[in-house]
């Protein structure tokens, strides 16, 4: 029997790196999550490149959703290519970075703390220059990471900037969510997905769907696809695949269609039904689907945390894809852990 890939193993530790996080994380979330509600924005600006960009894009719904306060992605070339001032002196801003060492997102972080954001940063490296540049420092506590593609990093990352928003706005429904989140990823992660490797077989190009928070699961997963086992994947609201995209779906096009139990869960059904009248594959998150094949799915119980339940058992599934590929998932081609950009 071969060994387990770091990738695996990785994925076997997130209810573990969740639960340690929100064990030892209080005091941190606690003086963040003040000084955020005193901060009282009328923006949050999200600084992050790749995995991280897509937890920084689940935050954004997040925060729209519960908190009213909109959210914007700074390119972070703003500062570190282009050198432009912002005005964000009613604003606060989430860097977010494993490593805390892309040189980018550092100088994006110093840019906007100088134009007044309450700065937080959410890192695995309390000591990094990230950390340095913020006004507020959260340790994601997600411990070594040594493949190169991210898991439970990304899933501490989502899960710290839940917490903080559940102590900036004072929500008991969003911290119980939290605190039940080990347990539910367990599930989650040994949910069998293995039907969709069979539909992707013979297929180097997919769509994935999502909508709301379950939108950013759909960038993560997508970018998974092509790291770790050299498809292509696209993802897609699943209102924006019907106005233009869907004009390549063909016969036995593969589709994963990402639903969380919350109001966009018919929206993204519905797409997923027709593209199954269209000729396409199609595989959703739902028990609601009426001619889509159904994937097994962990309900957690609250909108905001539901999508972090499929993404376990995503990670799950592509880590077996890529190995059923031939493919090291702990290896992807061109990559490295820490990706230094300017």
């Amino acid at each position: 029997m071969n060994a387990p890939t770091f990738m695996q193993q990785e994925i076997a530790g997130i209810p573990d790196a969740v639960a340690t996080f929100l064990d030892r994380s209080a005091a941190a979330i606690a003086r963040a999550g003040r000084r955020l509600r005193d901060k009282d924005p009328a923006l949050i600006a999200t600084v992050a490149r790749g995995s991280s960009d897509h937890a920084a894009n689940y935050l954004k719904y997040a925060a729209e959703l519960s908190a009213g306060i909109p959210v914007a992605s700074l390119g972070p070339s703003i500062a570190s290519i282009f050198g432009a001032r912002l005005k964000l002196d009613r604003a606060a801003c989430i860097a977010i970075s494993q490593s805390g060492k892309s040189p980018d997102i550092v100088k994006m972080a110093e840019t906007a703390r100088e134009g007044g954001a309450l700065t937080v940063a959410l890192t695995n490296t309390a000591d990094s220059p990230l950390a340095a540049a913020s006004d507020e420092v959260i340790d994601i506590l997600a411990g070594a990471e040594r493949s190169v593609a991210a898991t439970k990093t990304f899933v501490n990352s989502v899960v710290a900037g839940l917490a903080l928003l559940a102590e900036c706005i004072e929500d008991d429904g969003l911290r119980s969510a939290l605190a039940a989140l080990p347990g539910q990823l367990e599930a989650a992660r040994n949910c069998d997905w293995s039907a969709l490797c069979e539909a992707t077989d013979g297929h180097e190009s997919l769509f994935i769907l999502g909508r709301g928070p379950s939108l950013a699961i759909a960038g993560e997963a997508a970018l998974k696809f092509k790291e770790t086992s050299s498809v292509h994947a696209e993802a897609y609201s699943s209102a924006e695949v019907m106005h233009g995209p869907v004009s390549i779906v063909g016969g036995g096009f593969p589709v994963l269609a990402l639903a969380a139990r919350d109001a966009a869960e018919h929206s993204i059904v519905g797409a997923a039904d027709e593209l199954t009248a269209k000729g396409a594959s199609v595989f959703v998150t739902s028990d609601a689907a009426a001619t889509a094949r159904q994937l097994p799915f962990t309900a957690t119980g609250h909108t905001l945390t539901d999508p972090l339940a499929l993404i376990v058992s995503f990670y799950a599934f592509i880590e077996a894809f890529a190995r059923r590929r031939g493919l090291d998932p702990d290896h992807p081609t061109h990559l490295r852990k820490v990706t230094e950009t300017r």
